[in-house]
């Protein structure tokens, strides 16, 4: 176990960018990102993206083009006054807690919108998507895209469970890789404020041990309490192992590299990371 020392200045968020995207765990995201952002003395930048609405054409028969607008005008009627409802609920929260918030508010696909604006922040949150949403399928792509293309860390928050005490146990995944130590840099104002941080290394060859300590004394000379964990999977998924670890621990956060290449905008996953975004139980911060 490695003592918290004073540590060196580490960076900061300044600006959060929070994604809102309509689903029934807006305002849980809200709460957190409000909690970060009073941490950190930061800007909290609320993004609400209203995905345009296409109906298939061939239902409607020649009345179509009138229909389809009909129903069109009803979507973003009903989108806009949610929309509105949110601005006041965000807007009256972060003035109890002073803190400052700015909403924008832009219609068009999110997986264009979404990265572009995160560019501007130190951070972004947005919430894990849920497999049973009617869009989902649509949505499913966005949070990975989001990290691979930002050049931003990103904290996803699961669409199930409360999070109020996120980040006094943090588990980082180490592989020794670029994508892990990028993730520990932009974890750090989260590493600094936690009681633990446990760092793991899955199936390491000696030399992996050998910087999973390495690592975690890098992370001690931040001023955080780090510790180096080892286990070996065997017949088990690292995505599987690193939440079954998680549990173990009692770790109410994850902090990994997010694994993937880039062919026309699709990305092929590394396995954990799809396991992650799929399965998380626990707030997940991801670089990339």
């Amino acid at each position: 176990m490695l003592e918290a020392s004073e540590g060196v200045r580490a960076m900061a968020y300044k600006t959060i960018l929070l994604h809102l995207d309509g689903g029934p765990r807006d305002e849980k995201a809200l709460d957190i990102a409000l909690n970060v952002a009073s941490a950190e003395q930061a800007h909290l930048v609320a993004l609400r993206v209203i995905h345009p609405f296409y109906p298939a054409l061939g239902a409607f028969g020649d009345a179509a083009s009138g229909v389809i607008a009909d129903m069109q005008r009803d979507y973003l009627d009903e989108a806009e006054a949610a929309a509105s409802s949110l601005r006041k609920t965000a807007e009256q929260r972060a003035g109890q807690a002073g803190i400052p918030l700015e909403w924008r508010q832009e219609e068009g696909p999110a997986d264009d919108i979404v990265p572009l604006q995160a560019r501007y922040a130190d951070l972004t949150i947005t919430s894990q998507i849920d497999p049973d949403s009617v869009d989902a399928p649509r949505k499913r792509g966005l949070p990975i895209q989001l990290v691979m293309e930002s050049g931003r860390p990103m904290l996803v928050v699961p669409y199930a469970g409360n999070f109020d005490t996120m980040g006094k146990h943090i588990l980082v995944a180490w592989n020794g890789g670029r994508e892990a130590t990028r993730a520990i840099n932009d974890a750090m104002p989260f590493l600094r404020r936690a009681e633990l941080v446990s760092v793991l290394s899955i199936n390491p060859r000696q030399a992996d041990h050998i910087a999973g300590f390495d690592i975690s004394k890098l992370i001690a000379r931040h001023g955080v309490k780090a510790e180096a964990v080892r286990t070996v999977s065997g017949d088990v998924s690292v995505g599987d192992l690193l939440l079954s670890e998680a549990a173990d621990l009692n770790a109410d956060m994850i902090v990994m590299g997010a694994y993937g290449h880039s062919r026309i905008r699709e990305f092929i996953l590394g396995g954990a990371s799809q396991k992650i975004l799929e399965s998380m139980t626990v707030p997940v911060l991801m670089s990339h």
